[in-house]
């Protein structure tokens, strides 16, 4: 990771596309612990966080996560997410934050030094790209470590600097009592990986942008 001290920073966390690059390497992210990582080796001015939820569901298995993060130093971006059934049958739900992403970014980069993007989506490419004719670094977090790898080879072209999400699981990754950390666990299977730009995903997937999420107390602990 190369960042300068006094540069401002803001993180972009596409929500859905890094859960999947962090199941594919197999842990969890620990989001208090990603906040000061950053916080640390630059000026971190905000870190936006961009899912979609299901909000006809009585409970959502994202929404404890949702809530803490919403009170522990993330600008929330949430918007409903549609359901619907594949040709096969299946319950999948969609949930696309590109363009609520793509505006907050614009809108925010006269004031920043440097972008964080944390997502492998190649429709970013030109999104990157734009930032930078801003005079603005970029730099892109996903994994080339999972199979297939998770981001796209433009977008890893185009950043300034791309951090594998491998490299940062020492530092992020979210201990559990009743297991020990990855390193010291097998590699898991990749076998059901996605790399779809469209963001389907199953019902216990995070899926994030439009509408503020009301305030209210949440039951993640963030560690």
């Amino acid at each position: 990771m190369f960042f300068y001290p006094h540069e401002k920073v803001a993180l972009f966390i596409d929500g859905a596309n890094l859960y999947s690059a962090a199941r594919a390497l197999g842990f969890d992210i620990d989001y208090k612990r990603l906040l000061e990582l950053f916080g640390s080796k630059a000026h971190l001015i905000r870190a936006f966080y961009y899912t979609a939820l299901l909000e006809d569901q009585e409970y959502s298995p994202i929404r404890p996560l949702v809530d803490w993060l919403d009170y522990n130093g993330y600008s929330l971006v949430t918007k409903p997410a549609k359901e619907f059934t594949d040709s096969q049958g299946r319950r999948r739900i969609k949930g696309n934050m590109d363009i609520e992403l793509a505006v907050d970014m614009m809108e925010m980069v006269d004031r920043l030094d440097h972008v964080v993007l944390f997502s492998g989506d190649g429709d970013f490419r030109s999104l990157i790209e734009a930032v930078q004719r801003k005079g603005v670094r970029a730099t892109v977090v996903s994994t080339i470590r999972s199979s297939p790898p998770m981001i796209a080879d433009e977008l890893r072209r185009q950043a300034d600097q791309f951090i594998d999400l491998d490299q940062l699981a020492s530092d992020i990754e979210r201990v559990h009592a009743d297991r020990p950390p990855r390193r010291e666990r097998p590699a898991p299977s990749s076998s059901d990986n996605s790399t779809d730009d469209e963001e389907d995903f199953e019902d216990e997937m995070p899926a994030v942008v439009t509408r503020r999420t009301p305030r209210r107390p949440g039951g993640y602990d963030g560690v």
